[in-house]
């Protein structure tokens, strides 16, 4: 007999988005990460990946998941989601490219990028790559050349940042309630993406 977790968890698989990965570049704080693979865990984010140049989190998903720091800050969905490191967003890059995954970007609105508010976009793409960057110097300039779009987010206050729990909860609930969407109506997928400026 499955226990009850594992039957909980078998049961969340129905709802996870498929071919979605959420990437964090560089984070600096392991609490941080912890609070972030609770967000990807809930809203059924498929994959984590994270580009660690500097071995904040261990090299294997085995040792990640038994990580004291991650397991606490995370609530311990770190057990229940995948998670890869890399060291370095080339190497990253090259293997979604790889894999034809379709890379955006959260940033602030950048000159000469194609630039998407986040409600504004179409994120239903076969393949999908989210990407956050380090907590006080933002996505490098290598991930904004080499993605399709920079996504941001509508802010009307003196300060325009979040922190990066919770920017990655409020992107991606919003990508993962439209992938689920079509999902659930497109079992078979399409044969072509969509931009992710919709055309007018």
């Amino acid at each position: 007999m499955l226990s009850g977790l594992r039957t909980k968890a078998n049961a969340a698989k129905k709802g996870r988005c498929k071919n979605l990965i959420a990437v964090l570049e560089e984070p600096s704080d392991p609490k941080n990460i912890g609070a972030v693979i609770r967000n990807i865990n809930a809203l059924g984010v498929e994959k984590l990946y994270i580009i660690d140049s500097n071995n904040i989190v261990p090299d294997t998903w085995d040792e990640i998941r038994t990580r004291k720091t991650l397991l606490k800050s995370s609530v311990s969905a770190v057990k229940w989601t995948f998670v890869k490191k890399f060291k370095s967003t080339a190497e990253c890059m090259d293997h979604l490219e790889k894999n034809k995954y379709v890379s955006v970007v959260t940033s602030p609105h950048i000159k000469g990028r194609t630039n998407v508010i986040l409600q504004h976009g179409d994120y239903t793409q076969k393949r999908l790559a989210v990407w956050f960057g380090n907590e006080a110097r933002g996505i490098s300039p290598e991930a904004v050349a080499r993605s399709a779009a920079c996504i941001n987010i509508e802010m009307y206050g003196i300060i325009e940042s979040f922190n990066l729990a919770v920017s990655t909860g409020i992107v991606l609930y919003e990508i993962t309630k439209q992938r689920r969407a079509y999902q659930s109506i497109h079992t078979r997928g399409r044969r072509k993406d969509p931009a992710i400026v919709p055309v007018k």
